[in-house]
């Protein structure tokens, strides 16, 4: 048995594939990866939270499945054939969600079908997932959908709370008596530029932290 088939499953190698992508291989804020979806779901933190629990799931298991048939996909059809296992995992999400929680569905719309063309998911298809096995595949794929997951709560926390005085639905700046002060809620916090504002400030606020991602 080789010194890789008796690897750990979760060495430090592997656990390096679910950690990175939390700071300096953040699919948003280093990569520059599924940014859309990240300005359109945050306006509410439920629909933030749902959305990166669904790319999570996609992108672990179209990893791991496409590690394992790797071997078997002509090159001359391979996108066809990621798309055919990407596309699947996103239609059983999408039947969960409607299943168990209509109205975040709803609120979701076609977000949840264009998780079929988040370039992150076929990012790390492309780049990890054709060239490793399983396991640390799905690693990489879960691991990218928790630090891809963890942009969109922050954005959804704040833009919710500063733009609508709620949490999860909970009216968190009235119960404090924040508006008896004279707090007025940020209407411009619940529009789509405000996204892209939030964005750019987390990018900020990570490189500034660390100057090696300033050459990326």
């Amino acid at each position: 048995m080789s010194k890789q088939e008796k690897e750990p499953l979760f060495s430090a190698k592997n656990m390096k594939l679910l950690t990175a992508p939390f700071g300096q291989n953040n699919p948003i804020t280093v990569q520059i990866l599924g940014i859309c979806s990240a300005l359109a779901v945050t306006a509410k933190l439920k629909p933030a939270f749902v959305m990166a629990l669904s790319v999570i799931v996609v992108t672990g298991f179209s990893s791991m499945i496409i590690s394992l048939i790797r071997k078997g996909i002509p090159n001359r059809i391979r996108i066809i054939v990621q798309l055919v296992v990407v596309a699947a995992l996103v239609i059983l999400v999408d039947q969960v969600l409607k299943a168990f929680v209509y109205d975040v569905s709803k609120q979701l719309s076609v977000f949840v079908g264009l998780i079929i063309t988040n370039c992150i998911i076929m990012g790390r298809i492309e780049a990890f997932a054709l060239g490793n096995k399983p396991w640390p595949a799905f690693l990489d794929g879960v691991g990218n959908g928790m630090g891809y997951g963890m942009i969109l709560i922050i954005l959804g926390f704040f833009r919710e709370l500063l733009g609508s005085g709620t949490l999860w639905g909970y009216p968190v700046l009235e119960k404090i008596g924040l508006y008896n002060i004279g707090y007025v809620n940020n209407g411009l916090m619940i529009l789509p530029p405000m996204a892209l504002i939030c964005v750019g400030l987390i990018i900020w606020f990570q490189r500034s932290r660390n100057k090696n991602l300033i050459e990326k």
